[in-house]
This record gives structure tokens, sequence and C-alpha cells, in this order.
């Protein structure tokens, strides 16, 4: 099976239409997204981008009693019920937890993608990160689409260069610090006031993910800590109510030094 046949096309009414370019949001595990991406994903949609949404690894580890088959199943479900709500295409995973290594075999796989879908935006979790799986995945995407357009950089399935300019935001870490508890501040701050009800919907989606962070973390409410960050950047920004904090990764590589997609579509709703 060709990697795009397991594209699940799930657009929506609304966010239908012409594209204005393709957001490709990737991250480690089923809910990371929703925890701190979601929101400008609806915002891009909203002002006619085509969504990606892809979970490198299965979600394999997020339980204290399932199954690993059984909790494949349940949270592939509940992240694509995720990705449907905001009318994103959704790409199945393709490690188990704590197998998301920087390693050729995984970047081959995950090179294939980016050259098929040729994202204008890569949204990406923080190269800083309390997690291994966290900072891999993006190290691993970052090189995916540098190689986008190497003729001599096999992919799997084979799939021909590309040369498209890709712009790469990198998501606030989660807890807003790095791994050694030094806080990380945003480049750009997207007001995600208007949608937040629907970051809280995305996340909702993912219900095995409450009883296992209640478990193994010690959060009392799921979506209260989502909601509680995106207070905390918005307070950061000076202007935004609620806020989803962005780093922009360097061009070299990817495009012109003045190619910034996000920050043109979505206008009054980015501050630096």
């Amino acid at each position: 099976m060709s990697r795009g046949e397991r594209w699940e096309v799930v657009l929506l009414g609304d966010e239908c239409g012409a594209s204005k370019g393709v957001v490709l949001a990737a991250a480690a595990h089923p809910d990371d997204i929703e925890f701190m991406m979601a929101g400008t994903m609806v915002l891009l949609a909203q002002a006619g981008f085509e969504l990606h949404y892809l979970n490198i690894g299965n979600g394999s580890c997020g339980t204290a009693v399932h199954s690993r088959e059984e909790i494949i199943a349940i949270r592939t479900e509940e992240a694509r019920e995720a990705a449907r709500s905001i009318g994103a295409v959704f790409h199945p995973p393709y490690v188990d937890d704590i197998d998301i290594y920087y390693e050729r075999t995984l970047l081959t796989k995950l090179g294939a993608l980016v050259r098929e879908v040729k994202p204008t935006i890569l949204l990406l979790q923080s190269p800083q990160d309390y997690m291994e799986d966290h900072q891999n995945s993006t190290r691993l995407m970052v090189s995916a689409a540098f190689c986008r357009g190497m003729r001599n950089f096999p992919t799997d399935p084979p799939r021909d260069p590309v040369a498209d300019p890709v712009a790469l935001y990198h998501a606030s870490p989660y807890g807003l610090c790095d791994q050694i508890c030094q806080p990380v501040r945003p480049d750009l701050y997207v007001d995600v006031s208007d949608v937040i009800g629907r970051k809280r919907d995305m996340l909702a989606c993912h219900r095995s993910q409450k009883e296992w962070l209640d478990h193994s973390q010690g959060l009392d409410s799921y979506l209260i800590t989502m909601t509680e960050m995106c207070a905390e950047v918005g307070r950061l920004s000076g202007r935004f109510e609620y806020a989803e904090g962005w780093r922009r990764h360097l061009h070299f590589g990817f495009s012109d030094e003045g190619f910034d997609p996000l920050t043109q579509a979505l206008g009054a709703a980015v501050t630096p």
C-alpha cells in the first residue's frame, strides 16, 4: 500500500474550497497537537488552508490498564475524531511510543510524506521539550523537510523531490519550559481566544488520556491544564486572552528569509 492510500480525507463544509496553502502539523503522540497547536490550525483552516494531521507515535504506552493493541486502536480513533472535527487530513502513525528515534528508516518514511503533502507551513513541537519523543519528532520532521528537494535522498515509498518553499514553526514546549526547567519564550503569539472552545473540543476527543495523565503525571484536569497554558501564553503576549506561542525555524534550506505565511495569513491575530 502506498503512503498516499493511507490518507483519510475528512474535509468539512465551510473549510473546503480552494486552498491558499497546505499546513502539516506533526507531533509525537495523539493529543500533542491539541495541547499546543490546534488553535492555530483552526485559524489557518478559516483562512483557507488545507490541513494535515500526523502523530508519528501511535500512543501505545499511554495507558495503565489496556493492552498495547487495545490502546493503539483507542488512541488512533480518538486522534482521527479530533482531526475530523477541524476538517484535517488524517495520516496514521508510524511507530510505537518511545520508538521515535532519529534514524534513517523512519526519516525516509517521513520524507516521503513531506514530498506528498508539499506543506507550505509545517507546525512542529519545540526542539526543547520534556520528553525525548517530542524532541526526536521535531528533529525528524525538520530533516524530512530539509531533504524534500534532494534527488539523491531516497524516500520510502519513493517520491520525486519537490522545490516548494516551506516555513517551519515550533510550538511552545509542554509546560512552557525546556527539559531543564528554563522558560521558553515565543517569537510569535497567535490569538486563539475565539477558537479556544474548538481547541478544547479537540482535546476532549482524547478521552483515554485524561485517565492516563491523571494516573501518571498527576494532572487533575486535562482540559483545564491546556486552557491554563493558553491563558499564560496570552498573558505573555500582552494582548490576547488565550494564545499559542511559536518560534520560527531558520529559513536556510527551506525558503527565502522573508517567507512567513503564518503571519501573512493570520494578520492581526499574530503579534511578535
